[in-house]
């Protein structure tokens, strides 16, 4: 067994929506900490859900809300939010190409999210969509992402990365405090979803393992408008180090961290500045 480990660049639910009023000027921020850490990281895993899709909404549909929604502008807000990502490793690569020197060819994981997935179920439902729309239309895979089918399981230096884990006999998500996820899944486990910030591990039999619920990156909505007055959340990215047979050193990055490196001021100020 080897006895080396590896950092990974965790990115939760970023839910790009076609609405001016969510844009996403935190995404520069994520590509140009990733840039920074490029010789840090091994591995960058989005967890799925990277747009929000909610032209294709089955909650909505109906309600007043929904009105002006258009799945081709959810294409459009999708591709252009995962160019700011992009960009500064973008923008690097070029430069490397004019000076010919080596490209950063980073290690890129995209697990697909329900929201994603709602893709798939429009084509279900409809099946005259076929060969018409699919998650391709994101675009990415074109960005450079191994993309990975929703619910599956990627294991990563015994990390096992899903947009969310199932209850077998239902077929719902696993829920509860980060024990309960662990004796249910029985690994290891890091995952999206849900927009609040959990971990913590047990012990096998001697062996920890470790579970990860990664919080939310997104900017520019408040959590009671869609999940009540009560609602809290965490936003950021997260760093995993030393990764190895399944267990991590955990760092949160938040959004205001990020704003506050790259922008200099608090996230809260530049929201109320900008938007």
């Amino acid at each position: 067994m080897s006895d080396s480990t590896r950092t990974h660049l965790v990115i939760p639910d970023c839910q790009v929506q076609a609405n001016d009023e969510y844009l996403t000027d935190h995404l520069g921020w994520v590509g140009q900490y990733w840039l920074d850490h490029r010789k840090e990281i091994d591995v960058t895993v989005c967890l799925g859900d990277f747009s929000d899709l909610n032209s294709l909404s089955s909650f909505d549909k109906g309600k007043r809300q929904f009105e002006g929604r258009r799945l081709a502008a959810d294409f459009e807000a999708t591709r252009a939010a995962m160019d700011v990502l992009m960009a500064p490793i973008t923008k690097f690569n070029r430069k490397a190409v004019a000076i010919k020197d080596k490209k950063y060819r980073p290690e890129m994981h995209l697990t697909l999210g329900n929201h994603e997935y709602r893709i798939n179920k429009t084509v279900d439902s409809m099946a005259e969509l076929e060969g018409v729309i699919s998650t391709d239309d994101l675009g990415y895979t074109e960005a450079g992402w191994k993309v990975h089918d929703f619910l599956k399981v990627v294991e990563l230096d015994g990390l096992h990365y899903s947009h969310y884990f199932y209850n077998q006999g239902n077929g719902r998500p696993i829920g509860g405090n980060i024990e309960t996820r662990l004796k249910s899944i029985g690994a290891s486990f890091v995952q999206g979803h849900q927009q609040v910030l959990q971990w913590g591990c047990r012990y096998v039999m001697g062996k920890p393992q470790m579970g990860l619920v990664a919080g939310a990156c997104y900017i520019g909505r408040s959590p009671a408008d869609y999940r009540g007055p009560q609602a809290e959340e965490w936003r950021g990215i997260l760093m995993l180090r030393n990764v190895h047979d399944g267990m991590a050193d955990i760092e949160t990055v938040s959004l205001d961290a990020l704003c506050r490196r790259y922008e200099g001021v608090s996230l809260a100020k530049f929201t109320q500045t900008i938007y």
